[in-house]
């Protein structure tokens, strides 16, 4: 008897290990499904992490400026579909820039404060594949993307 009572001990034992396990694997997918949410997000927008890049004077810009949120999204899902950015912003864009959202070389100081932080802490990119950031300003919602530093 001892015997089987000592059996009995090892197995429920061994069950609790097996539930601890699969709390622990549970929590982890849980975990790790909202990891691959966040880095999802971040990549699929095309935001960039603040890298060192090379302190710089000038930079050619380009936007897509839309007034209303719900637009903005609707450009943003293009481009996460793989739209060229020009492409987007020709469709999208509600201000002068509708020829592909080109700003041109615009130097520091010479932009609104917060869209000239964020067009500054982006990588540089091509309109093929872009890098970009979102910012609101009091001209409305812009996607940046820039396409070079000097």
């Amino acid at each position: 008897m001892p015997a089987n009572k000592k059996s009995k001990d090892s197995k429920d034992s061994s069950n609790n290990d097996n539930n601890s396990k699969s709390n622990s694997r549970s929590k982890g997918a849980k975990k790790d499904n909202n990891s691959k949410s966040s880095n999802n997000t971040s990549s699929s927008t095309g935001e960039t992490t603040n890298t060192k890049l090379k302190a710089a004077t000038s930079i050619s810009v380009r936007h897509i400026l839309c007034e209303k949120h719900s637009k903005k999204e609707e450009a943003l899902t293009k481009l996460k579909d793989g739209a060229k950015f020009d492409d987007v912003a020709k469709e999208f864009s509600e201000d002068k820039a509708r020829q592909g959202g080109n700003l041109g070389w615009k130097i520091r100081g010479s932009l609104d404060a917060a869209f000239e932080k964020a067009a500054y802490d982006v990588e540089p990119s091509t309109t093929a594949n872009p890098k970009y950031v979102e910012v609101k300003t009091g001209h409305g919602y812009h996607i940046i993307m820039v396409e070079g530093r000097k």
